[in-house]
């Protein structure tokens, strides 16, 4: 999956899912993430039921590459890492160009200022003792210096690396259309429990009435129902699923969805599925204050 599928998703069928990539420039945080998308069950369950995806076995699907696959494969990825460099010092060469400047913007350097950064690191180099410790051995100043310059001047690159394998030769999809191959195979066996077709039923349902739907876990129920995108609107309800219209519900869970709900300014939704009637009933609750 790339980015476009991901935003075809998302634009197109109100799929969302969950990032969870680490960005490659933004490593120390876990606010904005990247690919892999993440799609809860109810999801893929309602993208393969309407065709809108295909299950994949990966496992039986990446087969042994010959040596000219190989060497072809290799060749790509040189070419690839060579274009990454190349492009690194043009930026490289252009951000220095900017630096010496005779300007006074923020970020910008004097030549007077690069003339006393040079002088600085020649004072700091005169001032290393005759002999210098490198792999835990004593060795004369001039040649540590050199090691530690070449270590040193050493650029960091970023290489993107595919997140898909369809680019391989030696890459042959095993692939399943619909629910019940992917199930006789052993790939994917959701629904199987009465509580995972209810879960089913009443997220497509909810998704029919043109929702958006996440995981609810974090306010305590199943869904959070979005009536938009959610990079644009807070949820409206949070949606528990009952696994029949018969099943109990204590005192206890009814005040304590509504509290809840009502503190995180939403509504509370009580799902229930009818397999004899092939329908969802939902009950809201808010905490209303009395006298």
């Amino acid at each position: 999956m790339c980015f476009s599928d991901a935003a075809e998703l998302r634009s197109k069928h109100r799929i969302c899912g969950t990032l969870s990539g680490t960005l490659p420039h933004l490593t120390q945080q876990n606010f904005f993430l990247g690919l892999p998308l993440l799609l809860m069950p109810e999801e893929v369950v309602l993208l393969v039921e309407n065709e809108v995806a295909v299950l994949v076995d990966d496992t039986t699907s990446v087969g042994e590459p010959s040596s000219a696959e190989l060497a072809e494969w290799d060749e790509v990825r040189k070419q690839q890492v060579s274009k990454e460099i190349a492009l690194w010092h043009e930026r490289d060469s252009a951000r220095a160009a900017l630096e010496i400047t005779t300007g006074k913007g923020k970020g910008r350097l004097s030549e007077e200022a690069v003339q006393k950064r040079k002088e600085r690191q020649e004072r700091k180099a005169r001032e290393v003792p005759r002999e210098l410790t490198l792999d835990g051995e004593s060795v004369p100043k001039e040649i540590a210096l050199d090691a530690q310059a070449e270590t040193h001047s050493q650029p960091n690159y970023t290489v993107h690396i595919p997140s898909t394998s369809l680019s391989h030769a030696w890459y042959r999809p095993s692939i399943y259309e619909d629910l019940h191959s992917a199930s006789h195979a052993g790939l994917w066996t959701y629904p199987r429990t009465p509580e995972e077709v209810a879960s089913c039923r009443v997220f497509r349902d909810l998704w029919e009435k043109g929702h958006f739907l996440g995981s609810g876990l974090k306010f305590g129920g199943d869904f959070l129902v979005y009536p938009g995108d959610p990079l644009r609107y807070h949820s409206h309800f949070v949606a528990s699923v009952l696994t029949f219209p018969t099943s109990p519900i204590r005192p206890m869970e009814v005040v304590a969805h509504g509290r809840l709900g009502t503190a995180t300014k939403k509504a509370h939704l009580l799902c229930s599925w009818d397999g004899g009637k092939q329908e969802v009933t939902y009950f809201s609750i808010e905490w209303a204050g009395f006298g």
